[in-house]
Order: C-alpha cells, then structure tokens, then sequence
C-alpha cells in the first residue's frame, strides 16, 4: 500500500508555505503537480488531530486549500461522482434567484441560508420557500438560467476529468428539474435527481409535485445508482456544500465539502474552500 500524501493548492502558492508544511509535517518528498498544486510524501501515520489542525491553519491564512490523503488511491479506481447543484456545480441558488423575480429575495435567501446550516428542517424550508413563489410566470426560470445561471469556477475542467477517468456522473439536487435536465444536456451527466415544481397555466402554483429531494433522498439516489451501474458505494465521490448533503456524503467512500458551511467542512474527508473545483481531481493520485 502507498503511503499517506499530504495535497496543497492554491493559486499563488509561495514556496515559504511549502517548506513549512513539508517542516511540520515530516514529509520528505515534494512533487510539484503544475500550476496550483503540490503533493508531499509521506504522510506520516502519526499524524495527529493538533498536527493537521495547525497545517490548515497555515495554509488557510495563504488562501491554500490542504488535503491529507491517508489511503491514495487513482481517481480511476472509482466509479461515480455525486454532486449538488446550488452552491456547488454552479454558483446560485437558483430558488434565491427565482424569488428576486417575485421581489422577495432577501426573504426566501434567509430561509435558504438557515436550511443550508441546519438549523431548518429541509423538506418543510423548501415548502415555505415555494409558497412564496405562487403565481409567478414560467419563464421567470428561463431568464434565471439563461441570465444569472453560472458554473462555478473550475467546474468543466472536473467534469473532464471525470469524463477521462470513466466515472459516471450524477447530478442530485434539493432544486428543480427546469434546472437540472438543461444542465444535464448541456454537461453530458449521466444521471439527475431534483425536484419538480407545481405549474398551473403557465405559473408557478406555489408546490412541489411528488417526492421532495431532501438529505435522506439525496443519500438514497447516490446508493441507487450504485446499484445501477454495478459499483459499491465506497466507489463513489460526492461533493456538496450544505447540511442537506452530509447524509448524501456520509453514504460515499470520499466526501468533499466545496465552499462549504462549517458543518459540512467538519464531516467530510477534503474540503475545497480557495479553489475552484479543478482542484478536485488532484486529490486522487
């Protein structure tokens, strides 16, 4: 079995930062893995909970996302990748957006905000949410995506690693279908999961129709399409930023919070919090 890698990316990655780490680490070797991104040998097994805590001190304070690597494995020894949508793949909330339509962005974003850290039931914030939404036009959501929709940086990069690597790709989000299905055409995914919102001449009619994908459904449709294409869930990647994903990300042999809420950074194996999601596939030896 290889040995433990310690992974630093950042932007402007100083060589002060590198020495330091390689210093408090113990790691011995240091390979540079272009641009943005170094990867130090060994990790080692002693390792404790104060030593990492310090390492991510310091590269926080150089706007360095730090990854420890117990077990190193190729990206592709795994099978499939699960990602949210808002906040993730792409940079909105896209039920925000739709409330700036109706004039009540600020309202709906709050609700949004405290769903995201927890501290709301999810499937009963998306009700109070989408009732707040009744009678607004259709195509209010097409000049949503069309005009405020935007991947988050780095994301087709992933995405072509993914594709490189044979992974399959689902996109499972607590949004809605409008969304999801352009993007998976859009994106080449292979799968989606979302919620379909109620419509009635042509409005929004303030539900949502069928299941509600929240975080037990977000964590049922990553192992179902395990058991679809035949992979074990330890084979599977998801990435997420809020507390609806945590069971999703728990479900998953790797975890990875992007940009995410403090709880969801401290229950996942590797956080992203100063790059784009390029920086995904280097956590993968």
């Amino acid at each position: 079995m290889s040995a433990g890698h310690i992974v630093i990316q950042g932007r402007w990655l100083a060589r002060g930062l590198i020495e330091r780490v390689a210093a408090v680490s113990g790691a011995t070797g240091v390979r540079r893995m272009g641009d943005t991104a170094f990867r130090l040998t060994p990790l080692p097994a002693a390792s404790d909970g104060a030593r990492r805590a310090r390492l991510r001190s310091l590269c926080d304070a150089a706007h360095a996302d730090i990854a420890f690597i117990d077990l190193p494995r190729p990206l592709s020894a795994y099978r499939l990748v699960a990602m949210d949508m808002d906040s993730t793949l792409i940079t909105i909330e896209c039920i925000d957006e739709i409330a700036d339509m109706q004039g009540i962005k600020a309202e709906v974003s709050a609700i949004t905000a405290a769903a995201m850290r927890g501290e709301i039931d999810y499937p009963e914030s998306l009700r109070r949410r989408v009732a707040l939404l009744r009678g607004l036009p259709v195509d209010a959501l097409e000049r949503v995506y069309a005009e405020r929709l935007r991947l988050s940086p780095g994301a087709e990069g992933m995405l072509a690693a993914f594709r490189a690597a044979g992974l399959r790709t689902l996109l499972v989000s607590g949004g809605f279908t409008f969304f999801t299905e352009r993007l998976r055409a859009r994106l080449g995914l292979d799968y989606t999961a979302s919620n379909t919102l109620g419509i009635k001449d042509g409005r929004l009619a303030g539900g949502v129709d069928g299941e509600i994908v929240d975080a037990q459904v977000k964590r049922r449709k990553l192992l179902e399409t395990c058991d679809l294409i035949g992979c074990a869930p330890g084979d599977a990647i998801a990435i997420g930023d809020g507390a609806n994903d945590l069971a999703m990300m728990g479900a998953a042999g790797v975890s990875i919070a992007y940009r995410a809420k403090p709880v969801v950074r401290a229950g996942a194996t590797h956080a992203i919090s100063h790059n784009g999601l390029d920086a995904v596939p280097a956590l993968f030896d």
